[in-house]
């Protein structure tokens, strides 16, 4: 001890058995809290408590404890009686050893966390002990806990177990204690060198962001999470981490675990490096003499330190922090410590609870015993809590939060108390605001990012099921766990489910079928998110309809898949949903609904930032449907200037392959016709309009009707055709020249067929005889729609069995590849070679020939129309 002065002095002796370690821990707590050393009380209950572990259990002997205060700190010896061990050699420097060693895990903490430590060895004993030395403060007992009636003390089951697992500085596991293994079932040996993140079953604390990996990179950490033990089940704890450096600089993390009810802190104050005289005379900053330095530089690490800090302060068992909403009407739950769970992280409370100071957040109010007063703090409801302090933080005379801490007691806090915490909320209040606006910009920042790229991939597509599923996809889980989108056809329709998207693939199905058994949201048109409770009860009872089922048939432990589905559902809409209208030209088009997990709620920007998404998804589902809708329109009209079907004609094959360019058109300026005249005779056309889309199409209708019209009426094809010509120019402004090949088809007894066609401007049909040969059937003429007075005459060619002949549009022919141009002898080349080819076959080799000429899409439409008369069967 050197020249330090012992005040006080405390002994104990703890008998070889299990339940010593945890009265060694309270015997340590009470007399350190007596002598008002709360600042060392956590670490050195927690060296205690490995110590002692390691002599009543390890070595199976007594355990002496001695306590000796100093007025700069305390000193805690742990002797065992055991004679026999190893003694080890001080040139071979300190081997801690397997972490299952006696001499292990409490000196790789005592490292850790004590300012001075040591061994000493006698030839019947072993002292290990260590000093922990007190920051700089006015001499006197900081805080005591007041005594209590055995009735009133906090029950445990059996003893207290805390785990303290130690992870390396490549998060694998290098101690785990005796506790450990009792509470999850793994042996030391079982898990050391294993990642700490293969045994830990995340989610993590409720409403943090922090996964594992990164929580044990952090300096401090306090939270909860889940254990996977030995036989499968997974085991709530509450976990304090440390993050230390021993004397080599090697960083590693001491983790405290216990039952999720119970808490397990792990404090050590910050050793400073020594400064110079200059820094000494340093005017001391009140705000680091509360938060510590360094201040965390994000705002919920300092809303943590600060919660945690306000409950050291005062003593608490508990402590929270809320922010102001920015109109000051409500207090937003962001930190909170000791509580049973961080359930209520964003929950809201009004800041006007009442009338007078208990009831306001703008003034600072003590409360004796809550439950004098049910509901005065509704964020500890059912918590146990019953002494309560809150003080406002206030920035320039405006309301920014609420700062409280609480107690399990009654009657433990008193006005010195509210002043005391007071002082803390004032030396705080400008850097959470601070830090609280920071973090809003960067919120808006983000939201503004998001909304642009939400905006630019809705504008990107005019298709409904896409448009659904990009509104879906864009919600989950960046804003919310789960997404439902409902449409509304019309405004006599009920709202349908048409999208269910939840950030577990698993889920959908079961929550599809739970939302499609429950009534839809009412199709209300006011702006904003409202409380949707339907999906919550609708699992809720779901879920105790099955649980009871299952009681009933004594059901066996394992569930059925079924019933998993089912709890697991009801856990995944067991959150708050919320209903946004789409609304779109001032009529409401659908609902969106947004939902979270059990217990968790969503933050207002979240649900502002949805609002902005969900005017933007409205519309752009409404283009969609006005786009579907138009295009249906466009197609059922381009279906009816298609022929019905072709006529089966005797002893002639007919094929047709019609391509209409762009996007959505069946028909464009290129048509085709094949229809019956008169018993014997019919009639045939291939036609290209100049132009493409609507206005070509309807001269397209003009011209496939006004044929079939003037050819049944008897007229011979120049004659249809002049008056076809006259047709087209009486449409004025309206009309479009028109290439049209027209022909007459009479099969012949002798199995050829008789044409007689007439070629006005349209390229030249060809005909292919058995030999190979390829040549012109006809001549070329005027085209239609530009002259008055046409002169036409026809052709009469004779196909024979084995001959085909082509007819095709420009499409076809001026198919281009760079400056080369398929062209007629590149048709006609392509055609020699469909010798004893069906109608079919001659059709689709042409059609393959035109896609492969070029790479790139056709632009223009495409007509192929083949005829053929077929050879006689050979007897």
């Amino acid at each position: 001890m050197g020249s330090a002065v012992i005040t006080a002095r405390a002994a104990a002796t703890f008998e070889p058995v299990g339940r010593s370690v945890a009265t060694a821990r309270a015997f340590v707590r009470d007399t350190l809290q007596g002598w008002g050393y709360n600042d060392v009380v956590d670490d050195a209950v927690v060296l205690t408590s490995e110590l002692v572990t390691n002599a009543v259990i390890h070595a199976g002997t007594a355990a002496d404890v001695l306590c000796l205060r100093t007025e700069d700190g305390v000193r805690v010896e742990v002797a065992d009686h055991y004679p026999e061990r190893e003694v080890p050699l001080q040139s071979s420097g300190l081997d801690f050893g397997s972490p299952d060693r006696e001499n292990g895990r409490g000196l790789l903490l005592c490292a850790a966390l004590a300012a001075r430590w040591g061994v000493e060895y006698t030839p019947t004993r072993k002292h290990v002990w260590f000093q922990l030395d007190l920051p700089e403060r006015p001499v006197g007992i900081r805080s005591a806990g007041p005594l209590l009636p055995t009735a009133l003390l906090p029950v445990t089951d059996q003893r207290v177990r805390v785990a303290v697992v130690q992870i390396d500085h490549s998060g694998s596991i290098a101690a785990w204690n005796d506790d450990a293994a009792f509470l999850f079932g793994h042996a030391a040996d079982q898990v050391a060198g294993k990642q700490l993140t293969d045994f830990v079953a995340w989610p993590h604390t409720p409403g943090t962001s922090t996964g594992i990996a990164d929580a044990l990179q952090l300096s401090r950490w306090e939270g909860s999470y889940g254990i996977r033990c030995a036989d499968g089940r997974v085991t709530p704890v509450y976990a304090s981490h440390l993050r230390v450096r021993d004397t080599d600089g090697e960083p590693s993390t001491v983790c405290l675990l216990v039952r999720d009810y119970e808490r397990a802190v792990l404090q050590s104050p910050v050793r400073a490096p020594v400064s110079d005289s200059s820094s000494e005379n340093r005017a001391t900053d009140p705000f680091e003499v509360f938060i510590g330095s360094p201040a965390p530089d994000d705002l919920d690490g300092l809303l943590q330190r600060t919660v945690e800090r306000a409950r050291d302060m005062l003593d608490a068992d508990a402590a929270f922090l809320l922010l102001a909403t920015d109109d000051e009407t409500e207090l937003e739950v962001r930190a909170t410590t000791g509580l049973p769970s961080a359930r209520q992280r964003f929950a809201r409370v009004p800041v006007e609870a009442g009338t007078g100071r208990y009831g306001s957040a703008r003034m600072p109010a003590v409360h004796e015993d809550l439950t004098a007063v049910p509901g005065a703090v509704p964020l500890l409801t059912d918590t146990g809590m019953r002494s309560v302090v809150t003080v406002p933080l206030k920035v320039e005379g405006r309301l920014t939060g609420s700062l409280g801490i609480a107690a399990e007691a009654p009657g433990r806090y008193s006005n010195e108390e509210a002043l005391r915490l007071q002082f803390a909320a004032d030396r705080i209040a400008l850097a959470v605001e601070s830090a609280r606006l920071g973090e809003l910009e960067r919120l808006r920042r983000g939201s503004l990012s998001f909304l642009v790229e939400a905006s630019d991939l809705l504008a990107g597509t005019l298709d409904r099921d896409q448009t659904l599923a990009l509104m879906a996809q864009m919600t989950v889980p960046t804003l919310a766990t789960w997404c439902a989108v409902y449409t509304i056809a019309d405004q006599s329709s009920d709202p349908y489910l048409s999208y269910v998207l939840h950030e577990d693939e698993d889920l959908i199905d079961g929550l599809k079928a739970l939302l499609s058994k429950i009534a839809p949201p009412d199709p209300v048109p006011t702006p904003g998110a409202r409380i949707w409770a339907a999906p919550s009860e609708a699992g809720h009872r779901a879920a105790l309809s099955t649980s009871t089922r299952s009681l009933d048939h004594d059901a066996p432990l394992s569930m059925s898949t079924a019933t998993r589905t089912i709890l697991a559902t009801a856990e995944a809409v067991g959150g708050e949903t919320v209903v946004l209208p789409l609304v779109a030209r001032n009529r409401v088009i659908g609902m969106l609904t947004l939902g979270k997990p059990s217990d968790d709620h969503f933050r207002q920007e979240i649900l502002e930032l949805a609002e902005d998404l969900s005017r933007r998804a409205a519309l752009a589902l409404d283009n969609a449907r006005l786009y579907s809708e138009r295009m249906a329109i466009s197609q059922s009209l381009q279906r009816s200037l298609l022929p019905p079907g072709l006529p089966d004609i005797e002893n002639v094959e007919i094929e047709v392959i019609y391509r209409a360019a762009g996007e959505g058109n069946e028909v464009g300026g290129d048509f085709y016709d094949v229809f019956p005249i008169h018993d014997g005779a019919y009639g045939f056309a291939i036609g290209d309009v100049c132009g493409t889309g609507p206005e070509a199409a309807a001269v397209t209708g003009l011209a496939r009707h006004a044929l079939r019209l003037l050819a049944r009426e008897g007229f011979p094809g120049p004659a249809v055709l002049e008056r076809l010509n006259a047709a087209i120019l009486d449409e004025g402004a309206r009309s479009r020249f028109l290439t049209l090949l027209y022909g007459e088809l009479w099969p012949q007894e002798d199995g050829s067929a008789l044409l007689k066609v007439v070629c006005a401007g349209h390229p030249l049909p060809l005909r292919l005889r058995q030999d190979g040969t390829v040549e012109p059937a006809a001549e070329p003429q005027p085209l239609l729609g530009v002259l008055d007075d046409l002169e036409l005459y026809e052709q009469e060619v004779t196909l024979d069995p084995g001959d085909v002949l082509l007819c095709v549009t420009d499409g076809v022919t001026e198919r281009r590849e760079g400056t080369r141009m398929l062209g007629d002898d590149g048709l006609a080349n392509v055609l020699s070679t469909c010798t004893g080819l069906t109608a079919g076959a001659v059709a689709a080799r042409i059609l393959r020939a035109v896609e492969r000429f070029a790479a790139e899409p056709a632009s223009d439409d495409m007509a192929i129309l083949a005829m053929r008369v077929p050879e006689p069967p050979r007897i």
